[in-house]
């Protein structure tokens, strides 16, 4: 008698399949190593920025002035989102303090030369929380699919291997059958971190940037007037809105 084992199985299945499955099978394995590098990475790196940011705002608040932040961003340099901004947002008060509006893109006063190059650096760092998440999306909603059309095309070979057998029985049919639903298994445990992942990640994404939205008009107050004045998120909001980039019509 037969060993069934020796028979039914995944490597049983890969033996049995061709090109287009295996092929299917290599691309859910190489999904699945992007999705958990850019998990590990993007995970790591939200932790360790989170740390920094408030390491720096609680150097920022505790300052005497705006020259010992400058100090502080020399000495540790501008590793953060809210260090970022605020090196960028004294740098242009004193460029345009000592150059004025040398250039066109220096037009007007100091505060609105201030709030175009906050606006420039908010867009970068929202764009480098976004890295890689448009990736992590791909593969939670296609990988289902990828398994799914693997596990049709390995359900059709293995029907049509026992039509030719004439055996179909039960027993003939639930091993290739089975084998095939794999695929799809597959399929679902790739794509189901990569949508956890992707929905953690992004929000901790929107909490950061909101938390960056608020700190920059406080700056952009102090940077003004040479007053601080704390706001929660949600009453920063309005306000935050001066330096986000209208959007284009058309």
């Amino acid at each position: 008698m037969q060993d069934v084992s020796s028979t039914v199985g995944l490597a049983h299945f890969l033996s049995q399949s061709d090109i287009v499955g295996k092929t299917l099978l290599v691309a859910l394995l190489a999904m699945s190593v992007v999705s958990w590098s850019l998990i590990v990475f993007k995970g790591v790196s939200q932790a360790i920025r989170g740390r920094r940011s408030e390491r720096f705002l609680r150097r920022f608040w505790n300052a005497r002035s705006l020259d010992e932040v400058g100090a502080e961003i020399a000495t540790h340099g501008a590793r953060d989102p809210f260090a970022h901004l605020t090196a960028h947002a004294m740098h242009a008060r004193a460029h345009h303090a000592k150059y004025g509006a040398a250039k066109l893109e220096e037009a007007g006063t100091a505060q609105d030369f201030v709030t175009r190059t906050m606006r420039t650096v908010l867009d970068e760092e929202n764009t480098r929380f976004e890295n890689g998440l448009t990736t992590l999306a791909t593969i939670g909603a296609t990988a289902p699919f990828v398994g799914l059309f693997g596990t049709v095309w390995g359900i059709y070979h293995a029907l049509l291997a026992i039509g030719v057998s004439g055996a179909g029985t039960l027993d003939k049919v639930a091993g290739p059958v089975g084998e095939a639903l794999v695929m799809t298994a597959i399929g679902l445990a790739v794509a189901v971190p990569a949508v956890i992942a992707y929905n953690a990640i992004g929000r901790g994404n929107r909490v950061l940037s909101a938390r960056l939205d608020a700190f920059a008009f406080e700056l952009l107050t102090f940077l003004s007037t040479g007053q601080v004045l704390r706001t929660d998120p949600a009453d920063a909001e309005p306000a935050a809105r001066m330096l986000r980039p209208v959007p284009k019509r058309g």
